[in-house]
């Protein structure tokens, strides 16, 4: 029998302690070290020679047909994988519980099974008569969609041998446990372990491969974190609980970019593609209130259209409140907005949220926000038809953003006429670019009766 030692490892970095500490002596963070028990393998000195299948060869006689994509179906999906899923690749999902994970994966399933994959889906968690239940919810019940209740690694691999799946589909790893393992079912050693012997059978079986994983906000115990250095691709899947808005991107991808964004809108029906995001973000905006300012944000390489607002109130203690904004910025840019702008903030409560529960990546909002604030202090709002992009610097002066001609081509197709944008900021064809230097000329010429006239 092998010697088992216990050792301690971090769920950040996967460093290792021979005891516990409360923080990683690798990475430095605290509260990371979990135990893990590890079998002590016998050293040998006999070494497997390589068959001539795999004996090293020149680069461009390596046949890729082995990386053809497999499509799932669902565009938004397709466009974060670069076309879809690989074959003999595997897949990560992960993200917080109550996102919608399994419903996503039962719908990628569907349409593979639809489209002639042999599909088995291995459900840890849930039994499977309540996964027919919501496959009947969706509507989709293909012949060619397999289903099996299963915790043990040992028998998920003999149901593999025996249905031989085109793709195989497991939610969660965290509920799959090898009794040849030390640990209980979602422990460092089991999750690392089953996704590592999953990653070898993929590769050997040339078997896509799409596994779920959990992950708490602060991305702990057998999140994908643990797992992300074995699979090929790891895709986030989040949003706010109380949104239907879903947001998916990739962290990882060995066979792709890692800068496309795929949005999602979660229905009775399960998950709707948003091809178009912008206008769905503006539907319900009413325009000409005070306060209230359209800014063009990019995510990754996707340019996104949505409304920033401001609530400015008098209050004895002032506190300044962000929601799908930087927290930590919004302070800097009021004192800004303040002491270049000249418009007084010390005793009043400011509220600035973005409306649609998305949330607004980098500075690119800075104007935006400085305008809307400006806008519900003095009751006025920003002319119709006006987008505001920019980083603002602590000198008040207004900077490029990345990707400007993109953000407003975005504006200019959903019928935006002008933007308030930095000095730098090429022209494009159907908005109006007003050139403004600082935050003062921002808030002069955007509070304006009308661009024109500023």
């Amino acid at each position: 029998m092998a010697k088992v030692r216990t050792v301690h490892r971090c769920t950040d970095c996967g460093g290792v302690a021979t005891r516990w500490l409360g923080r990683c002596p690798e990475c430095g963070a605290w509260g990371t070290l979990v135990e893990e028990e590890l079998a002590a393998g016998r050293a040998s000195g006999a070494v497997e020679l390589p068959s001539a299948a795999d004996a090293p060869v020149p680069i461009a006689e390596v046949d890729p047909i082995g990386a053809a994509r497999r499509a799932t179906g669902i565009d938004e999906l397709d466009g974060v994988l670069g076309g879809g899923l690989v074959a003999g690749s595997v897949t990560l999902l992960g993200g917080e519980p109550g996102m919608g994970k399994s419903t996503l994966l039962l719908q990628v399933l569907a349409h593979l099974a639809q489209a002639g994959a042999r599909c088995l889906l291995v459900t840890a968690e849930e039994s499977r008569e309540q996964v027919r239940l919501r496959a009947e919810r969706l509507g989709r019940l293909p012949d060619d969609l397999l289903l099996v209740s299963e915790t043990s690694f040992p028998r998920i691999l003999a149901h593999v041998a025996a249905v031989t799946p085109d793709v195989l589909a497991v939610d969660s790893i965290q509920a799959v446990a090898d009794p040849d393992l030390g640990g209980v079912p979602g422990s460092v050693t089991q999750v690392r372990e089953c996704a590592h012997k999953l990653a070898q059978l993929a590769k050997a079986r040339t078997l896509t491969t799409l596994l779920v994983g959990h992950v708490t906000k602060d991305g702990t115990l057998a999140g994908p974190r643990a797992l992300e250095h074995v699979v090929d691709t790891v895709l986030s899947f989040d949003g706010e609980r109380h949104h239907a808005l879903r947001m998916l991107r990739a962290l990882k991808h060995r066979f792709g970019r890692t800068d496309e964004l795929g949005l999602f809108e979660m229905g009775e029906r399960g998950l709707a593609a948003l091809p178009d995001a912008s206008a769905l973000f503006l539907a319900d905006r009413r325009a000409g209130a005070p306060g209230s300012v359209v800014t063009a944000t990019l995510d990754g390489m996707r340019p996104l259209l949505v409304e920033v607002q401001a609530l400015v109130v008098p209050s004895p203690a002032p506190r300044r409140s962000a929601q799908g904004l930087d927290s930590a910025r919004l302070p800097l840019l009021l004192a800004v907005l303040e002491r270049h702008g000249g418009v007084e903030l010390a005793g009043a409560d400011v509220f600035a949220s973005v409306a649609g529960g998305v949330r607004v990546p980098g500075a690119g909002a800075d104007l935006a926000v400085t305008l809307a604030v400006a806008s519900a202090v003095v009751g006025r709002p920003v002319p119709a038809g006006t987008v505001a992009i920019g980083e603002i610097g602590l000198g008040g002066e207004l900077r490029q953003v990345p990707q400007a001609h993109r953000r407003l081509r975005e504006a200019a197709r959903l019928g935006f006429t002008a933007a308030l944008a930095p000095l730098s900021t090429p022209a494009v064809a159907g908005v109006d670019v007003v050139p403004v230097g600082d935050v003062a000329e921002a808030v002069r010429i955007g509070l304006a009766a009308s661009i024109a006239a500023a």
